[in-house]
């Protein structure tokens, strides 16, 4: 099993970056392909972007294709989301999890955190 947590998230204006963080525990987490997630108010939580366990390849949601990068470092356990050119429909909790196989579907994925929070002002 492993356990994430993330950070980063905070307040910014339209067009701005952020960076977000994702912790994990134990020794397994360079097996995994690890995603981030969002769940904005009154929606459902929807894929933004996922990475294979030695970061040669990733995938995005077309929304934010161009804008963001998830990138890892397997020595720190840590996987990134590097958000740029925020929109306000970029505004929302963001989470990272874990999977046995490289894919976008949330059902294969494991061990959310308690997320955070992102949220973009105009």
């Amino acid at each position: 099993q492993v356990q994430l947590i993330e950070s980063g998230g905070g307040l910014v204006q339209v067009g701005g970056s952020l960076r977000l963080s994702c912790l994990a525990s134990g020794d397994m987490f360079s097996a995994y392909t690890m995603g981030w997630f969002r769940q904005a108010p009154g929606k459902e939580r929807e894929v933004v972007a996922h990475i294979t366990p030695r970061g040669l390849s990733a995938d995005y949601a077309a929304s934010v294709k161009g804008r963001f990068t998830i990138s890892r470092d397997n020595a720190k356990n840590t996987v990134y989301l590097q958000m740029n050119n925020l929109k306000v429909e970029d505004t929302a909790l963001y989470y990272c999890a874990a999977s046995p196989v490289p894919t976008s579907e949330e059902a294969n994925y494991f061990g959310w955190g308690q997320g955070t929070q992102v949220t973009v002002s105009s």
